[in-house]
């Protein structure tokens, strides 16, 4: 049985000189969306992931989130290779994925029940994640009758109530106008602030990358590989006044920079 102080200097999930490729449709030869990519997260890190589109950031959620397998290298959580999905992990997707049959409250049980929770202890549980995400008053309602930022509240209350180790982020956002997209990533840092969950989140948004994050992972594609990691050193907990401070102003030029050299350097 590993010890407490064996975990804690353990990695909480590794990646070693991960490769993903896909088959080329109609063509010859694969599709490099990962190259040899190498990262350890400490437990209780929120890493933000930016880069060009094309560059691997959601192949490598997935496959932290055991839903595709690497061609080469491996992933592991807690030291312990993955095989597949697991109770540990949860991922909230762009576009929400939530069953329009099922209302707001239907949908965060899901999970649970999944997880063979029942009866009252069930009920419970699933109010109090949805009263965590501002929606009490709505637990009754069907996804087609939410706006864009409530729909996302309930996917990222379904993962939320399973109780994960590492809760995995796949553009959650994207799709929000830029108000919206700016409270739902305050709120994300309060829920996140109860219990500190490891957390990946994928964005294109260099601000949201820089507000939420202890380390902003940078990548660049041609094939997908991590170019730089950056320790965010900015007071926690956050509000969205911190975007003025010089420090950050001073983060996000560096990030642009980046993803300026990213992108031209994909024309090389």
């Amino acid at each position: 049985m590993e010890t407490r102080t064996a975990l804690e200097s353990t990695p909480h999930v590794r990646l070693e000189s991960v490769t993903i490729a896909y088959p080329r449709p109609r063509q010859s030869g694969s599709f490099i969306a990962l190259s040899d990519v190498s990262l350890d997260i400490p437990r209780g890190n929120f890493i933000t992931i930016v880069g060009p589109s094309g560059c691997g950031k959601s192949s490598l959620l997935l496959a932290i989130a055991g839903l595709l397998q690497p061609d080469r290298g491996c992933v592991r959580v807690h030291g312990r290779p993955i095989a597949g999905p697991g109770r540990d992990r949860a991922m909230v997707f762009q576009d929400f994925a939530l069953m329009p049959w099922r209302t707001v409250l239907g949908n965060v049980r899901f999970g649970l029940e999944l997880q063979r929770w029942r009866g009252e202890d069930l009920t419970q549980r699933a109010g109090h994640y949805v009263a965590a995400v501002g929606l009490s008053g709505f637990k009754h309602y069907y996804p087609s009758q939410l706006s864009g930022g409530m729909r996302q509240r309930v996917g990222i209350a379904r993962a939320l109530a399973v109780d994960p180790e590492i809760l995995l982020l796949d553009e959650p956002f994207g799709s929000l106008d830029a108000q919206t997209r700016e409270e739902m990533g305050n709120e994300l840092l309060s829920i996140w602030e109860q219990d500190k969950k490891t957390a990946l989140f994928v964005t294109h948004s260099i601000d949201e990358a820089i507000f939420l994050a202890d380390r902003v992972v940078l990548m660049a594609k041609n094939p997908g590989r991590i170019t730089d990691v950056l320790p965010i050193n900015l007071p926690r907990p956050r509000t969205l006044d911190i975007m003025d401070s010089a420090l950050y102003i001073e983060y996000r030029r560096y990030v642009r920079a980046h993803l300026t050299t990213a992108r031209e350097g994909c024309h090389a």
